[in-house]
């Protein structure tokens, strides 16, 4: 009796798997996700060239946006009140370092426990400037994150042009095609010198070679003294999705005014590879 009753289960499952004529299968429900105002990945320069000072301020720039009360009240104005944040250093095409794994902010508490992490790690420094690395590792963090975003957006933060790895702009377009927004934040705060191949116009070369999406921007740092209010401001804008104050063509759309491998150029004048 055991083996025929098992014999009729199967052949059940048999059956009720097969589709009726002119109804066909039952297509799998697809999986939803709750949802957010917006997903976004902070990337974070670390490259030697950002003195140690800078590094902290960049750090408390962004501990203090999150918790700041124009952030918080941009926040609950969102169709969610709520975004998913994860925030990541990097420096060479292969140095990348999750600070924040995927986290909600709704309110007071989480921006609070966010900005206590990030402010509680202890800073690092890498060699090389990727920021096609960096791009790179940030297009499948949104596949780790458990929540849907209403918006895609990578906020790239760096003092240098792209010299190791490859280029930017093929990435930056990879990203782009993909539905994701890059938004940047150059740091210009030191006089362009050989020796940290920083360049001149650095917000040119964000603007033409690595941001991209619809909405992007740049909100460059000239002075130090900025630092906080630059980061504060470029993330208010992504939080609320409010437009940039100009509309910024791309490479795509004209010559870059800064050659997009000028990075790659400097590093092989300087050390021949």
């Amino acid at each position: 009796m055991r083996c025929l009753s098992i014999a009729a289960v199967l052949v059940a499952d048999i059956l009720t798997s097969v589709a009726v004529p002119g109804q066909g299968t039952k297509p799998a429900e697809k999986e939803t996700r709750p949802s957010v105002d917006l997903e976004l990945v902070i990337a974070v320069d670390v490259s030697y060239s950002m003195d140690p000072d800078e590094l902290a301020v960049q750090r408390e720039g962004y501990a203090q946006a999150i918790v700041s009360k124009d952030f918080l009240q941009a926040l609950r104005a969102g169709p969610n009140s709520k975004i998913s944040v994860t925030y990541f250093e990097w420096s060479s095409f292969s140095d990348q370092k999750i600070i924040i794994p995927w986290r909600v902010i709704d309110g007071p508490e989480t921006a609070d426990a966010v900005a206590n992490e990030i402010m509680n790690t202890a800073v690092r420094r890498g060699s090389r400037t990727s920021i096609s690395g960096a791009i790179s590792f940030a297009i499948p963090l949104f596949n780790e994150d458990r929540y849907e975003g209403m918006r895609r957006v990578i906020d790239v933060s760096g003092d240098g042009p792209n010299n190791n790895g490859p280029p930017v702009t093929p990435v930056r377009d990879e990203a782009v095609a993909r539905g994701i927004t890059i938004d940047g934040l150059p740091i210009m705060v030191k006089e362009p010198s050989y020796s940290t191949m920083d360049i001149d116009n650095l917000d040119w070369y964000y603007e033409d070679c690595v941001i991209g999406g619809p909405g992007s921007f740049v909100v460059p740092i000239k002075n130090k003294e900025n630092f906080q209010e630059a980061i504060r401001t470029k993330l208010l804008r992504e939080v609320a999705d409010r437009p940039p104050e100009r509309s910024v063509l791309h490479t795509s759309d004209k010559e870059p005014r800064v050659s997009c491998t000028i990075g790659e150029r400097l590093w092989q004048d300087r050390w021949g590879r």
